[in-house]
């Protein structure tokens, strides 16, 4: 397989033959992911899941994904109570780990972690989100879940909203929806709008994005809509953060205005930006949308530990 041992540090680092070589994968992980079928592929490896920020669904799927396969799992997620409260530097808590286990998943505050990482690292390295940077997995359940429910990505119209400065699922997403030919339109005020290096990034393959911090404009053309969480813990400045909270809000009013077959993401976890009266309606594919993560997460496992047999 052309995934196995390789680090999956960031979504440009995949042209589209291997994204969709993961997503045809994936699919056949599906019913595994939800107990229908059982496998130890993959029994007798170690994952080492390490993890300096919070996280819920990430992690956890990643946890899912190893057992669904056989593997064990080393779980990392309380920093106070390592070498690194002492002092220890990352690379060599990378060093340590990399003797334990097979396979690292690593999410960090710092933008090129996952990089220095696998740097250090003599087993493959999955990058599980680097600051404001990438979430490589992310994206590729994001582009799975699209692909599933509306059979293509090329050509569909997709609009981003909210945080997209600091949001980094939405910088990976980008990348990837150009290369599968999406038409993209980016909703944020303009403090908060994509950046000018990820915007040129992607003209450059192609894409012509559509810039607004008007969503009731936009939202009528929509197949998608991927919204994002206004992220309090990543804005240097307070009160750059309580001039933005709350400026977009998804309900059923706003979706009024929608495709009838419109589908809603969030990668999630969601404050007020949804309202819970749209989990009701078919529009809503966030929770569904999370639940692949196991499948995907699970065909990239497979892949890079060089699984065989299902």
């Amino acid at each position: 397989m052309s995934f196995y041992d390789k680090d999956v540090v960031s979504i440009r680092d995949l042209d589209r033959k291997q994204i969709d070589e993961i997503m045809k994968v994936s699919e056949k992980m599906v019913p595994y992911a939800m107990g229908e079928k059982r496998t130890k592929v993959l029994e007798g490896r170690i994952l080492g899941n390490l993890f300096f920020e919070p996280s819920t669904r990430t992690r956890l799927s990643f946890e899912s994904a190893a057992h669904r396969l056989g593997i064990d799992v080393i779980d990392v997620s309380e920093m106070s109570m390592t070498s690194i409260s002492k002092g220890e530097t990352l690379a060599d808590t990378i060093r340590m780990v990399d003797a334990y286990c097979d396979v690292i998943v690593l999410r960090h505050p710092h933008e090129g972690a996952a990089r220095l990482a696998a740097k250090f690292s003599e087993n493959p390295v999955i990058n599980a989100g680097d600051g404001a940077g990438s979430h490589p997995t992310q994206t590729l359940l994001d582009l799975f879940t699209i692909k599933r429910a509306k059979k293509k990505i090329g050509g569909l119209n997709i609009v981003l909203v909210g945080d997209l400065k600091y949001g980094r699922t939405v910088h990976s997403l980008i990348d990837a929806l150009a290369v599968f030919g999406a038409n993209l339109t980016f909703v944020a005020p303009e403090t908060l709008q994509m950046p000018e290096d990820n915007v040129d990034h992607i003209k450059r393959k192609g894409a012509d994005p559509y810039l607004t911090d008007k969503l009731e404009n936009v939202i009528s053309k929509a197949d998608v809509l991927y919204v994002t969480r206004i992220q309090k813990e990543r804005f240097p400045d307070p009160s750059e953060y309580n001039r933005v909270a709350g400026k977009y809000r998804i309900d059923n009013e706003m979706l009024r205005e929608a495709k009838k077959d419109l589908v809603v993401l969030h990668p999630l976890p969601r404050v007020d930006e949804i309202s819970p009266e749209v989990d009701n309606t078919p529009h809503a594919k966030y929770f569904e949308q999370a639940f692949n993560g196991i499948p995907v997460r699970m065909a990239l496992l497979y892949m890079i530990l060089g699984g065989e047999g299902l």
